[in-house]
């Protein structure tokens, strides 16, 4: 791979691993498909990788809804606690507090990890307590649903706790759920095939709260009823952090497992329609059509999960910086000259699973310059960062070299090298890298998002028929609300407009879609209109 016995020049050496992270648009057609096809397979049955796990939720909220709700959040390195009262007019106040996950109670018992939570409500209840009982008692339920068998919220002195959990469930009710695998580093044990809501109703049984979980939701779920709440509508939630999914509205007699097994459900709501979790994480986990590169296989053979949650490995941030590590630690020990840092290696290079994905964003943070960005996605070759940076040439842009300062900083600090050991030229390398593996997500990241579009009928690959389950509209515009949460794509304009390029590859007719980021400052919108695309970026504190 970085063998001098098959590269004539070092040079060819970058251009080769340039060559293996670009994604052309035969390709990420190619992808969105194979995307379709996995949907409808999904949809139809149980047990596949992509799941489609029906949310029992039937409708979203239009930012109407008032009443005051308390939440559990489980999703990666911190849990948080919430207490949010929804005003009825697109706002709400919350009140949270966020509690660590150790290392030892994600790989734990259990019972130990949910005694915690149990613990973590308890000290929460504690220091922020409920006005009475009642207040806890929604006048307004924003999430109908088409579940009859729920705990009943309103008993007295028993408070109704809505569960967020970013983990594969299949849902089997609007508070019943089954564990289908652990994602993102967790592993309890006595966990999988058993009831979440059960799991946790126990917890809080065994500390005698007065506390019952009486709904659950997949965070990505919960990040479309977010967005329709303070947008008024939402089409798709989809999650870009440590981890990676997608949720959208879907017809319920394309879920044709459901009705298949339920025939009630057609009879229990009158909208037509359910929120499905789609578990897009696992997509194509025959690895049949994702460009594998040498570093993805071994980033996969090491992880936690060989073989699971492919598509997630390539565009979440759990994985995006050890990718990235294993890229430079290739270019460090390349044969017969190094390409990087003069051949020396640090603690951070060396040790699987050091380099967290923070440091990319720090790297195009410094690139970009608190806030400059580049005209265009940046330069997409080694060649452009490799050919430029010499600070013997009189002509080199000082604006580049300031740049590259900034990025060679960063390098230092987080990197672990002393600063004469990393010059501008290892700093543009490693700039080039960062970009490289974050682009290839990003654009990834956009198949997603286009395919359920597609899938819904909202947009199409022009002039082909994909064959999705739903028929494309024949409006020539619509305006699609799409909510996004996940601090990799909040944060980095290398990831935002690759993301963006991609989405418009397959889009037909003239569309208008607006974008919210949370857990960022980002919020943009964009129209599309005859192949002319505009783009309106306003950078506000959320």
């Amino acid at each position: 791979m970085t063998s001098a016995y098959l590269h004539a020049t070092p040079q060819s050496i970058l251009n080769d691993i340039d060559a293996q992270f670009t994604l052309h648009p035969a390709l990420l057609t190619d992808l969105t498909d194979a995307f379709l096809r996995e949907i409808k397979v999904g949809l139809e049955g149980y047990g596949e990788d992509m799941a489609m796990v029906p949310s029992f939720v039937t409708g979203v909220p239009d930012g109407t809804e008032t009443g005051t709700f308390l939440a559990l959040d489980l999703g990666g390195t911190n849990l948080r606690v919430c207490q949010v009262v929804l005003n009825g007019d697109k706002s709400f106040r919350l009140r949270q507090q966020k509690y660590k996950v150790s290392d030892a109670l994600k790989t734990g018992e259990a019972s130990v990890l949910f005694d915690y939570l149990a613990d973590s409500v308890d000290a929460f209840l504690t220091t922020h307590p409920p006005e009475s009982p009642e207040s806890l008692s929604p006048p307004s339920n924003p999430f109908p649903s088409s579940d009859s068998s729920s705990p009943n919220p309103l008993i007295p002195d028993v408070l109704p706790l809505g569960l967020t959990f970013s983990f594969p469930v299949e849902q089997t009710a609007l508070g019943a759920g089954t564990i289908l695998t652990w994602t993102k580093g967790f592993s309890a044990n006595n966990a999988i095939g058993h009831d979440v809501v059960r799991l946790l109703q126990d917890a809080f049984d065994r500390k005698h709260l007065h506390v019952r979980c009486v709904a659950l939701v997949n965070d990505t779920v919960g990040a479309m009823l977010s967005r329709a709440y303070t947008s008024g509508a939402c089409v798709l939630g989809a999650i870009f952090g440590t981890g990676t999914n997608g949720a959208y509205l879907e017809r319920i007699d394309n879920i044709r497992k459901l009705t298949s097994t339920n025939p009630a459900v057609y009879t229990e709501t009158d909208t037509g329609y359910m929120v499905v979790n789609t578990e897009w994480g696992a997509f194509n986990n025959t690895r049949t059509h994702l460009p594998y590169t040498p570093f993805d296989t071994a980033l996969d053979r090491t992880s936690i999960n060989p073989r699971f949650q492919a598509f997630e490995k390539f565009i979440s941030g759990m994985y995006l910086g050890e990718l990235t590590r294993g890229v430079l630690l290739a270019l460090v020990d390349a044969v017969n000259q190094s390409l990087l840092f003069n051949g020396k290696s640090t603690r951070v290079l060396n040790e699987k699973w050091a380099l967290d994905t923070s440091v990319m964003s720090e790297v195009e943070e410094a690139w970009e310059g608190g806030g400059e960005v580049l005209s265009g996605f940046g330069a997409s070759t080694s060649t452009a960062f490799t050919t430029s940076t010499s600070t013997s040439n009189p002509n080199t842009n000082t604006k580049l070299l300031t740049k590259l300062e900034r990025v060679r900083q960063v390098v230092v600090r987080r990197l672990g090298y002393e600063d004469a050991e990393v010059g501008l030229r290892d700093a543009a390398i490693v700039r080039w890298v960062s970009h490289l593996v974050a682009r290839r997500a990003a654009l990834l990241s956009g198949v997603a998002v286009a395919a359920v579009l597609i899938q819904t009928g909202r947009a199409g690959q022009a002039g082909r028929d994909v064959g999705g389950v739903n028929e494309t509209k024949e409006e020539e515009e619509e305006t699609i609300a799409i909510g996004v949460d996940g601090r990799y794509v909040s944060f980095s304009s290398c990831y935002l407009w690759p993301f963006l390029a991609c989405y418009f590859c397959f889009l037909g007719g003239s569309i208008y879609v607006s974008f919210l980021f949370w857990g960022g400052s980002l919020y943009v919108s964009f129209l599309f209109w005859g192949g002319a695309l505009s783009t309106f970026v306003f950078v506000s504190r959320l």
